[in-house]
């Protein structure tokens, strides 16, 4: 297809006759085919649209980064059909703009959203050309350098660049920085707290040893605000213990291990607690599980940790579903509650140190969770929507692969190996 052919063609509008109609529009969608496939064909989203946030054009990039239908699409706002963009802001600007985004569906990705408006140069007198010659003015004239020349703007066009794995790795260095922190902290912490903490307990039983022998309403008043002294002192120590092994997590020590008993064990510790709440807890146990390398203590206070968290989540009569399923290469444990849910803004927060929404809450639960299953070598990822309950879903590894037999034919993955030798070396073993 030859450079300039819709250039040429408006310069010849003029003298094309009834029977060179067609062939030009022949050419015509050949062009905008070829395009089409050309922009299709590129990894970051396209989208392009009017002077009022109506989209004009995307392409399949831009269609899978926001599970788009681009026949729905075409002729909607922008806004409309991608919640919670702020299109005001973003194309009130005379200039390229550039903003970082976080979307949640279909998938949690971060994305690039560069938006540069869209300027035709055009003359303040556009018939002067055409009507002297009889003939639209040429686009090839340039406008913009001639005198009176001005612009306007047509629309938009927006680039989407997906930048989760750099996101990601930024926020992974952040939580490295912060661990290394507060593993500084950690020993500081045991001392410093800890050692008052134990006079305490020894003062108060030296309290509670006078107390007894006092008589009536003194006594027992005494007594009271010893065992409230107490309990604070008992909670005090429990966030310690917790801190400190969500810091120093102890080294696991694997065993082969019916996961489905950890589940069990799990609930029937819990049993009071269940009853007292009247709480329903399903259990979909799958038979044919495989058994697992696990430490069972720390794999059973992962389990109390999310079932505790998913009770207090939920008022009376709420249900709890534990499932254990199987794929490929991971078995796989999941909590469904039937709580109140979490908002985009807080799920984004559940890993961060002492982030809590609870009023008597550490911060440090799920902390502890996703480190003892990273230990064991699994994934750990919290889906939720508020007011509609909330499912962590654990994935431990029961197959052992060096290499991952990729399909026939994948030629990207075989320029990457040839590029990069030394992936072919490790892939390949000793």
């Amino acid at each position: 297809m030859k450079a300039g052919f819709v250039e040429k063609l408006i310069g010849r509008l003029g003298k094309i006759g009834p029977e060179e109609v067609q062939n030009y529009f022949l050419r015509l969608a050949q062009e905008k085919g070829f395009l089409e496939t050309v922009f299709n064909s590129i990894q970051e989203g396209i989208i392009v649209t009017d002077s009022h946030g109506r989209i004009t054009y995307l392409n399949h990039a831009a269609c899978q980064l926001f599970a788009l239908e681009a026949n729905d699409s075409i002729g909607k706002r922008l806004d409309e059909r991608v919640r919670g963009l702020d299109w005001k802001s973003l194309s009130q600007n005379e200039v390229a703009v550039t903003r970082d985004i976080e979307i949640f569906y279909p998938a949690n990705r971060f994305i690039n959203f560069y938006i540069v408006p869209l300027i035709i140069e055009s003359r303040d007198d556009p018939g002067d050309g055409a009507e002297k010659t009889g003939h639209p003015a040429s686009p090839s004239y340039d406008a913009a350098s001639a005198p009176g020349a001005i612009g306007k703007q047509v629309g938009h066009a927006i680039i989407l660049r997906d930048i989760t794995e750099s996101r990601r790795t930024e926020q992974q260095t952040i939580e490295s920085e912060r661990f290394n922190a507060l593993t500084l902290l950690a020993a500081g912490v045991a001392h410093e707290i800890g050692n008052p903490l134990n006079s305490l307990n020894i003062h108060l039983q030296l309290i509670e040893r006078e107390a007894r022998k006092l008589d009536g309403a003194k006594r027992a008043e005494l007594q009271e605000s010893v065992e409230v002294a107490r309990a604070e002192v008992n909670r005090l120590d429990s966030i310690i213990t917790q801190f400190l092994r969500a810091i120093r997590p102890s080294r696991p020590e694997f065993k082969p291990e019916n996961i489905n008993s950890i589940v069990e064990e799990a609930v029937r510790f819990l049993a009071p607690e269940i009853k007292d709440r009247d709480i329903v807890v399903e259990q979909e146990l799958r038979s044919d599980l495989p058994r697992l390398e696990l430490d069972r203590d720390q794999m059973k206070q992962a389990f109390y940790n999310l079932i505790k968290n998913a009770f207090e989540a939920m008022k009376a009569r709420g249900i709890l579903r534990i499932r254990t399923d199987l794929d490929d290469s991971h078995v796989i444990v999941r909590f469904t509650d039937s709580g109140g849910g979490m908002t985009a803004e807080n799920l984004s927060h559940v890993f961060e140190p002492y982030f809590t929404t609870k009023t008597s809450g550490t911060g440090l639960g799920l902390l502890i969770v996703r480190r003892i299953v990273r230990e064991h070598g699994g994934e750990l990822s919290i889906e939720s929507s508020a007011g509609k309950g909330l499912t962590v879903t654990i994935r431990l590894p029961h197959v052992h692969r060096r290499i991952r037999m990729l399909e026939a034919g994948d030629s990207k993955s075989q320029r990457e190996l040839m590029a990069h030798p030394e992936q072919k070396r490790a892939a390949a073993g000793p």
